[in-house]
């Protein structure tokens, strides 16, 4: 396996900075979150105002991608924001990918609103039928990312839907950490089913909080190795299953801040998992 980083978690950081933070912490890629970097007046947070973010032009990825290539870094993929039925921004996605060398980029199925499931479903299809068609024209593969709140919260459910395209064109990036808020299944059967579907993973923690007086527990961002998810135990059914891709580290936990969390990461998974160097 090779250990990387989503640079979302390192809101603070500009992408100069996080390549050398992340090469001196032992990473092996990065994978780039592709989106307008705020201005340095704003307050940067994970989500919104994120420093560490590519902007989505030929020229910011191609610079983002000579930053790695100095610090011997492979890009892992590209972090785009593509929603269900958008197959312009999954074609200039696949050509930012094909500018600076990424195998892939991130995509979303439909969101779960008032629609009945069926509908929502038949629209992922017919998407995804559409990047399949994308992918085979321009060598960058499309992958559904595991998410709560999606129609696709859990393996079974993304493989679901993807096993109906072409692997080579077509994926899932299984998100261990959103399974802790939805769509657990046991993570050994999980790999079993998503097969050769299975592309990227990414690794965080959550756990449940309950209110003082009682009530609906709810979940907050942990750090790697203090919550729900035992990470150790992912690692070793992903050695198992001869899983030989990237492990990203997507940690929205702010008990440390970035910088340690991110060393604090790398060392810690390395210890539990058989990562290349």
């Amino acid at each position: 396996m090779k250990l990387g980083v989503y640079s979302i978690c390192l809101p603070d950081l500009t992408p100069e900075q996080a390549v050398n933070e992340a090469k001196a912490a032992t990473y092996s890629g990065i994978e780039w979150r592709i989106g307008t970097p705020p201005s340095d007046a704003e307050v940067p947070d994970f989500f919104t105002n994120n420093r560490c973010s590519v902007a989505p032009t030929h020229d910011a990825v191609a610079r983002a991608a000579a930053l790695c290539e100095a610090a011997q870094l492979d890009i892992i993929g590209l972090g785009t924001y593509v929603d269900t039925g958008d197959l312009d921004g999954v074609a200039h996605g696949m050509a930012l990918a094909r500018a600076c060398g990424a195998p892939w980029i991130r995509l979303r199925t439909p969101w779960r609103n008032d629609e009945p499931f069926s509908d929502l479903f038949a629209r992922a299809v017919e998407f995804f039928s559409g990047v399949e068609r994308l992918s085979r024209r321009t060598g960058v593969r499309g992958l559904l990312e595991i998410h709560q709140r999606s129609i696709a919260p859990s393996a079974s459910l993304a493989e679901r839907l993807v096993s109906r395209f072409d692997p080579d064109c077509v994926g899932v990036i299984y998100d261990a950490g959103n399974l802790v808020l939805e769509g657990y299944e046991d993570h050994r059967m999980a790999v079993e089913l998503l097969g050769p579907h299975l592309a990227h993973v990414h690794v965080k923690n959550a756990a449940f909080t309950r209110p003082d007086r009682g009530g609906v527990w709810r979940p907050r961002w942990t750090p790697i190795d203090d919550g729900v998810l035992d990470v150790p135990a992912l690692l070793r059914v992903l050695a198992d299953a001869d899983y030989d891709g990237w492990v990203s580290v997507e940690d929205f936990s702010t008990d440390r801040a970035p910088v340690e969390a991110l060393r604090y990461n790398a060392e810690f998974l390395r210890r539990h998992g058989d990562f290349a160097h």
